[in-house]
């Protein structure tokens, strides 16, 4: 799986990271996310689906690579 964000919905609110803290990570004065993980770990796949749902903006996808 790789984690995907458009940049273009993002605002920073910190969900991801409060959901996922292994995979993202919000930059507190910017609000900017990082990735820190592309290609997490199938083991992560419940938190990313969670950070996926409550993102306000819908700015998260995931794309299912093999």
């Amino acid at each position: 799986m790789r984690v995907i964000i458009d940049r273009d919905l993002c605002q920073g609110h910190g969900v991801c990271e409060s959901e996922a803290p292994a995979v993202f990570s919000v930059a507190p004065k910017s609000a900017t996310v990082t990735v820190l993980n592309e290609n997490p770990d199938e083991s992560l796949r419940p938190q990313i689906m969670a950070a996926v749902k409550y993102c306000p903006t819908h700015a998260i996808t995931i794309s299912e690579e093999e």
